[in-house]
């Protein structure tokens, strides 16, 4: 088992690895949609978000050796059931044809006052 580490990104706030690569896979922890290199938690929209946490769940796989291209499966915790559509429509774009089994989870609460969080497995290689 090897945990993943960004170049340049802060360490985890947590005690917890940003990903995880076992047995050909990489298990990406939640990820908020922080912008990397800024320590001012600016909410946005909940489109903004959800592109945000894309590409922090890409920036965990890329430093594994996968991409969003060889992610299996996410989870999307969305603290407002109402914005799925607008949620679905980012996710859409992002990942173009390739559809990841998936889940949507809703939740009351996320860190920072933010709207959704993503969690993600890919395969290595």
């Amino acid at each position: 088992m090897q945990t993943v580490s960004i170049p340049g990104a802060p360490p985890p706030g947590g005690h917890y690895s940003p990903g995880v690569v076992h047995n050909g896979f990489v298990f990406v922890s939640g990820q908020l949609p922080i912008v990397p290199g800024q320590t001012e938690h600016r909410v946005g929209t909940i489109e903004e978000q959800t592109e945000q946490c894309l590409r922090n769940v890409e920036r965990v796989l890329v430093a594994a050796g996968s991409s969003l291209n060889q992610c299996v499966q996410m989870t999307l915790y969305i603290a407002d059931g109402d914005m799925w559509s607008r949620v679905n429509a980012v996710y859409a774009k992002v990942l173009g044809d390739h559809r990841p089994a998936r889940a949507v989870v809703p939740v009351k609460d996320l860190h920072f006052g933010y709207q959704i969080e993503i969690q993600a497995v890919g395969m290595v290689g």
